[in-house]
């Protein structure tokens, strides 16, 4: 992938902006923040209209509520096509994270974070997508 070089002209508030947004998240330069940000948006768009997207699916729940792990696999196995990988962690000796690589479309992906996060015991959940090409 080569590189090219461009001009940009900014209004003083908005390059003050962009320099805040370098700093705060630690970016060597301008270049690599407008580089995140426009990826960022790349991703938004494909999500907006149902492409197909990889991401993840992270699930912090107490293991020991009744069922949980059960219904948490039953829901899995119906998205099977999707999902790609998991990981389970223990982060203390009833608190579990389980991160699930998914691949598909957006929409579908975004159903089974829904089913998942609204399972009867699960502390927090949340979906990343990133791009799949």
């Amino acid at each position: 992938m080569s590189v090219v070089r461009f001009g940009v002209s900014l209004e003083k508030e908005l390059l003050n902006a962009l320099d805040k947004f370098v700093i705060q998240n630690q970016y060597t330069n301008r270049s690599q923040a407008i580089r995140h940000l426009i990826n960022k948006n790349l991703v938004s768009d494909k999500w907006k209209t149902d492409n197909v997207v990889a991401g993840s699916i992270t699930l912090v729940y107490d293991h020991h509520k009744r069922d949980l792990s059960n219904k948490l696999t039953r829901l899995q196995h119906d998205y099977h096509d999707v999902i790609l990988s998991l990981q389970h962690f223990h982060l203390e000796h009833d608190l579990c994270m389980e991160i699930i690589a998914v691949k598909g479309k957006a929409s579908r992906l975004s159903v089974l974070a829904d089913k998942l996060t609204a399972v009867k015991g699960i502390q927090h959940g949340q979906l990343t997508m990133s791009v799949a090409d």
